[in-house]
């Protein structure tokens, strides 16, 4: 894992800016560095290193070809590395390798390949920057779910990308205009939404996707390679059409064989274990896959209420692990509330960032690889929203669609309190996709807030028009490719790198990805179990009761929090002197009218924690 940086201009000190750049990107790479520079193109490349396969300098970057048509900056893993090698081999590619580092192999594979065919046969997390000296062609690539970031833009006409916003913002000419579209999006769902960045000129490279700018690299040109809802489509135009028992033998192999593949390492390497399902499914592969004792990871909290640690003791015995366990109270949960704006980069309000920064600090106490269990829930039919919305859409369709929507209509505009408001959002939707969405609007505040104007989000084609015929299944892939993407692994990437740790995320290989879409919605949830298929390869490993009980999650108190103590004085203060209110993004006596909403218990706690984090982030990374 590493951060990239670089830009395309020739009218500023380029060795200076790019060591500023990188050295906004230390946490990701704190091993290494390096940059390159090119005369006659003005491209200049630099990277941090974070040194996890191949430790010496032969797996050192900016990193040369082996015939010097291609220079690449590369951040990821590539888990087949070693096959693409023998297939190059196989295939009559003659040249010899300098290290062992999976960078290498890319790089022969873009030589001999190309680079569409090397990124089809790439399997991994990954951003990339790859310029071709002879084309005078630089490409951007990043993988196909969006596990590793990667930022661009254009500024005062130059070109320029990065890992994190942070990066960019040492560029001179970097505008730092706020993007209304972003704020209004942010409000809504607590993350900026890809392509949108919190920034009006700066964007993020969409999952699945190659940007290109050609010589005098004045537009940029962005094509898929991979796509999510491409991938879902075959597969529910052609079903996996064996058993049950032969679908479970099959994800049990794709599962362990990507486990296998992620254990690729140098360096020391361990999981999280919440207690949950889906981490106990990859920790239980792990070590069936491993000649030593798995180090696994949790954090425990003192409020039995947001308690899971008991149970993954349980799990780690059960499988022989080599188990560490963290109490924290509520000061040091609170004690990390000041670094979010740097760990993030932009304003976001998954509240659960917390717990998963300190269990991050603790993994990389011991190891500097950990993986997760990630994806579970959007996979394989794991979050009971997809269950209850499916019985209330049934029920809301009984009533004509014409009478719906007008009640809908006028009770949007009526407004009497949120839980009405939201009813009447649902009765006017056309589709279970936008019901979804409907659903999402806890409170009337949430359209009232931001300054800027936009769009109806239940008009957008992804909401107004299903692209799965099979309703579970289309709201997954909706997860799949919104919530997904930018809240989940945003969260994981960047708690993670904040310490310097790699997280690796088993089920997101591309083969258990395209699997998972084959398989029948009744072979995940059947009515009365989710994650079924899931659990079933699970239950070979640890026995069904110990897992047959309701999960916690993994959350923080909010609302106790901002009602009580150093952190209630925090967010008043936060709240009624808003800086981003005074500079016109919020409407301020929306603000003040939400936090006294709030204490009055009629406003939500997530709402209030999202308008806190936008306004720390603007105070402390905005100025």
């Amino acid at each position: 894992m590493c951060g990239i940086a670089g830009f395309i201009r020739e009218d500023i000190s380029r060795e200076e800016t790019i060591k500023k750049m990188n050295s906004r990107l230390q946490h990701r790479g704190p091993d290494a560095e390096g940059f390159w520079m090119d005369s006659e193109s003005g491209i200049t490349l630099g990277h941090k290193r974070l040194s996890i396969v191949d430790l010496s300098e032969n797996g050192a970057q900016p990193m040369h070809s082996a015939d010097g048509r291609y220079v690449i900056v590369f951040n990821g893993e590539i888990y087949n590395a070693p096959e693409i090698k023998k297939e190059l081999k196989k295939e009559g590619f003659g040249a010899t390798y300098r290290g062992t580092s999976d960078t290498e192999v890319l790089l022969n594979a873009f030589s001999f390949w190309g680079i569409d065919k090397t990124v089809e046969k790439m399997k991994g997390m990954f951003a990339l920057a790859l310029y071709d000296r002879k084309e005078r062609c630089l490409s951007l690539i990043r993988d196909r779910v969006g596990e590793k970031p990667l930022f661009y833009g254009f500024y005062e006409g130059a070109f320029a990308f990065a890992s994190e916003l942070q990066a960019l913002r040492e560029l001179p000419g970097f505008t730092t205009r706020i993007c209304d579209e972003a704020v209004a999006e942010y409000i809504r769902y607590g993350y900026v939404p890809a392509p949108m960045t919190i920034y009006a000129d700066t964007f993020k490279l969409l999952p699945g996707c190659i940007l290109q700018l050609q010589y005098p690299f004045s537009r940029e040109e962005i094509r898929p390679y991979w796509s999510m809802r491409e991938v879902a489509l075959c597969g529910e135009q052609n079903p996996f059409s064996g058993s049950f028992e032969e679908a479970t033998e099959q994800l049990e192999h794709l599962l362990k064989q990507s486990v296998k593949g992620q254990l690729m390492s140098d360096v020391p390497l361990g999981a999280y274990l919440s207690g949950g399902i889906d981490s106990a499914t990859v920790v239980s592969l792990m070590q069936e896959c491993s000649s030593s004792k798995v180090k696994t990871f949790t954090i425990g909290f003192y409020d039995k209420a947001y308690n899971e640690a008991e149970f993954a003791k349980e799990i780690a015995a059960h499988l022989g692990t080599e188990h560490t366990e963290l109490y924290v109270g509520e000061k040091e949960c609170k004690d990390v509330i000041p670094l979010l704006p740097g760990i993030y980069g932009e304003p976001f309000a998954d509240s659960s960032q917390i717990p998963t920064y300190l269990v991050s600090k603790l993994a990389k106490s011991k190891v500097t690889v950990s993986l997760s269990g990630d994806a579970g829930d959007e996979l394989f039919c794991g979050y009971t929203t997809y269950s209850k919305l499916a019985a209330v859409w049934k029920k809301a369709n009984l009533a004509p669609k014409g009478l719906r929507h007008m009640a809908g209509g006028l009770g949007c505009k009526a407004g009497f309190n949120n839980k009405f408001y939201r009813g009447s959002k649902c009765l006017g939707c056309d589709t279970i996709l936008q019901m979804k969405e409907a659903l999402g609007y806890t409170s009337i505040m949430m359209e009232r807030l931001p300054v800027g104007s936009r769009a109806d989000i239940l008009k957008r084609p992804e909401w107004a028009t299903p692209t799965l015929k099979d309703e579970m299944a289309g709201m997954m892939l909706d997860d799949m490719l919104h919530y997904h993407p930018d809240d989940i692994l945003v969260k994981v990437d960047r708690a993670g790198m904040a310490v310097s740790l790699e997280n690796r995320i088993p089920m997101l290989d591309k083969d258990v990805v395209e699997f998972a879409w084959s398989l029948p919605t009744e072979y995940k949830y059947d009515g009365r179990t989710s994650k079924k298929i899931l659990k079933e390869v699970l239950y070979r490993y640890v026995p069904k009761e110990m897992m047959d009980r309701p999960k916690k999650g993994f959350s923080v108190p909010l609302t106790r929090w901002l009602t009580e103590g150093d952190t209630a004085q925090w967010a008043q203060e936060l709240m009624l002197h808003s800086k981003a209110a005074k500079d016109g993004i919020l409407r301020g006596a929306e603000v003040e009218k939400l936090w006294k909403g709030f204490l009055a218990g009629k406003e939500p706690s997530r709402l209030v924690w999202t308008v806190l984090m936008l306004e720390q982030w603007y105070r402390e990374c905005n100025k």
